[in-house]
């Protein structure tokens, strides 16, 4: 589950709303262990993802760095590359 919560800081284009938003949804899920809350339940949970997010925003938005952004599309083939290595399948 954690897997595809991914490293949203210093990239070029930046995080997006909506990727900052899948993040905190998969955290709020490991967390809780639901993956779907009960509909008692349901209302903590979006409240905590809707937190989550707006903190990692912040988080994101306060960081700084002299780092050269990196590129999503070369961090996503280098991702390709190391999965092939680890589990022996080439990248598609």
């Amino acid at each position: 589950m954690c897997r595809s919560i991914k490293t949203l800081y210093n990239f070029e284009p930046p995080a997006t709303e909506q990727e900052i938003r899948a993040a905190a949804l998969q955290f709020v899920r490991k967390l809780s262990g639901f993956s779907v809350p009960s509909k008692a339940n349901e209302e903590a949970f979006e409240r905590a993802v809707d937190e989550v997010a707006a903190t990692a925003a912040r988080l994101i938005e306060s960081l700084v760095t002299t780092a050269e952004p990196k590129d999503r599309v070369v961090e996503a083939e280098r991702a390709k590359a190391r999965s092939a290595a680890r589990f022996g399948t080439a990248p598609a």
